[in-house]
């Protein structure tokens, strides 16, 4: 535990280099497929969609199997794995010779993918559990900051070096997170008995959410997920309602940065709160304010009106993933701590991929503004599944655990 402080820093600087690397691609997706010889724009649309969903199938598929590795070998092994995967998969990413080569590669990066996950599985299990919250919020804020930078350099990266070349930078960018853990990040594990870990997928998945509140935070990180990505990517064709044709480019990435900008600026202050507090207050607030938030949204007239709103919005965004991690993390069983997380990021996964597909319907059988009720309709009921499922449990043990405190810190 004592190492706790420096692997948290180190581990957000190297999820805010792999972060932006990753997200690096997302402005030249469609050109970079235009150089690899289409031109059809409905195909090259199709194939947008497909190859960037493709990276998110796999991942949640395999991320239950990369937990019980965590588990069985460390995480700190993980981030290693996933870390020097990627810098290689990625680098020959610029070396693909179609769609197809380029939808293979997307499918293998799913795969090996995790580094964020396996982070913060090492954060929670090696900080002091006074400290939890305040410290996965600190991670996520580097994440966040990351995916805000890194579209803006991919383009302007892009723009100088050619669409390959961005490759080969985002490879050895990952490159170097994973020497520097490799280096610095020190764990705190203990390998279990080999009879813990000769299970599989459905005996781990059964065990993990013999714990009521566990299966309930699965559905509401897929909720949240579902409510956010069903938005984000489809923003832009709000924005054209609301501004200027020739300004339209400028105002949907100031529309999309802004929330992120608030989200990194409150997820640290959020996780302080949730460690006085509980994480089940916070996070109960916090989905509060993003569906009472979602739903004016759905009413401007005018773009700063929308900006205002996601501004604030993001900064209730901020204290989700983190609460809903620390309380995952509270109520995991020992030993199980990485394979009870590789199951929430399958669930963060699978948000991430059906949110826009059904987002993208709701829009097109509605409109925009549909979909922000509907959002904040969906981030009501989970106020009510963790209010039902996950709080009387959470609260118990929040408050056990903050009476133990007090009996330590009483002079003998």
């Amino acid at each position: 535990m004592k190492n706790w402080r420096r692997n948290l820093w180190i581990l957000v600087a190297c999820q805010f280099f792999v972060t932006s690397a990753m997200t690096m691609i997302i402005p030249f997706l469609p050109l970079y497929l235009k150089e690899l010889g289409l031109e059809n724009e409905t195909s090259i649309g199709i194939w947008t969609g497909v190859i960037f969903g493709a990276n998110f199938l796999t991942a949640f598929l395999f991320a239950p199997f990369w937990g019980r590795m965590a588990d069985r070998y460390g995480r700190k092994s993980m981030i290693l794995r996933s870390g020097f995967g990627m810098a290689i998969i990625i680098a020959l990413t610029g070396f693909a010779t179609g769609p197809i080569s380029l939808l293979l590669l997307r499918l293998l990066n799913g795969m090996v993918s995790g580094f964020i996950p396996a982070s913060i599985g090492l954060v929670s299990t090696n900080t002091p559990k006074q400290h939890v919250g305040y410290a996965l919020g600190i991670l996520q804020a580097g994440a966040v900051a990351g995916g805000i930078l890194g579209p803006l350099l991919g383009g302007l990266m892009a723009e100088m070096f050619g669409y390959r070349m961005i490759f080969f930078i985002t490879g050895f960018s990952i490159l170097i997170a994973a020497l520097v853990c490799l280096l610095f990040v020190k764990e705190n594990f203990k390998a279990p008995a080999k009879s813990q870990v000769k299970t599989n997928t459905i005996e781990d998945f059964k065990k993990v959410t013999s714990k009521k509140p566990v299966l309930a935070l699965f559905g509401v990180v897929l909720v949240i997920q579902l409510a956010v990505m069903g938005i984000n990517p489809l923003l832009s064709i709000y924005v054209i309602e609301l501004t200027p044709a020739q300004n339209t480019a400028f105002y949907a990435g100031l529309t999309v940065a802004v929330l992120g900008f608030s989200n990194m600026m409150s997820s640290a202050f959020l996780g302080r709160v949730s460690d006085k507090v509980g994480a089940h207050n916070v996070l109960i607030w916090a989905m509060l304010g993003v569906a009472m938030l979602a739903i004016p949204q759905a009413f401007v007239t005018d773009i700063w009106q929308l900006i205002v709103l996601r501004f604030m919005q993001g900064i209730c965004v901020g204290g989700l993933l983190p609460a809903a991690n620390a309380l995952i993390r509270l109520h995991s069983i020992e030993g199980m701590e990485s394979r009870t997380y590789g199951f929430s990021n399958s669930a963060m996964y699978l948000g991430n991929m059906i949110g826009p597909v059904v987002g993208g319907w709701i829009v097109t059988a509605s409109s925009m503004s549909t979909l922000f009720l509907i959002s904040a309709t969906l981030l009501l009921i989970n106020v009510a599944l963790v209010k039902g499922k996950v709080l009387p449990p959470a609260k118990k043990r929040f408050y056990k655990e903050k009476e133990r405190r007090k009996q330590q810190e009483v002079p003998s």
